[in-house]
């Protein structure tokens, strides 16, 4: 498939939505209960599926948004990810938001997101666009394969290791 059709054919998320979402989950975490890209093993197993859930609801009422609004669900997304959850629906939701919202970067605007990131951040979105993989929709397996590109520029083969390696999963 044409690679313009693919990238005009996206559906845009509206991270507005999706910010203010994550603003109310993660109060506690911005206090500083938590990590940047990860929190502690009770805050995750105490919102189980439900943060999931409701970062899933306003991804779907999403429309097209602003490019700096793109880059906060970018991260919010990665800083709410369940790693440390043993809920499979929750996980299963996350990946679903985290696809969704890398749906909505521009080609031009990947590399940008991906230098923004730490090392862990790294990681896990390299997780993410690996669990993407397993479970691929119209058109995200192409989206995914940009992402890896860039990612793997930025992480380089240690990435892919810790990630093949990593008992944790997304």
């Amino acid at each position: 498939m044409d690679h313009e059709r693919i990238v005009s054919s996206r559906r845009h998320v509206k991270p507005k939505h999706i910010i203010q979402s994550l603003c109310e989950l993660c109060r506690d975490r911005e206090a500083g209960r938590g990590s940047a890209l990860g929190s502690t093993k009770t805050h995750q197993q105490s919102t189980g599926g439900r943060e999931g859930a409701q970062l899933l609801r306003a991804v779907r009422r999403a429309g097209p948004t602003l490019p700096g609004d793109v880059l906060k669900a970018f991260h919010a997304a990665l800083r709410n990810s369940p790693v440390n959850s043993k809920n499979p629906a929750a996980k299963e939701h996350a990946q679903a938001v985290v696809l969704q919202v890398l749906t909505a970067f521009k080609n031009s605007e990947i590399e940008q997101a991906v230098q923004t990131l730490d090392r862990n951040g790294i990681d896990l979105l390299m997780k993410y666009i690996y669990k993407g993989f397993e479970k691929p929709t119209e058109n995200s397996s192409a989206i995914l394969l940009q992402w890896h590109e860039k990612v793997l520029a930025v992480g380089g083969l240690g990435s892919i290791v810790r990630v093949l390696t990593a008992r944790k999963t997304v």
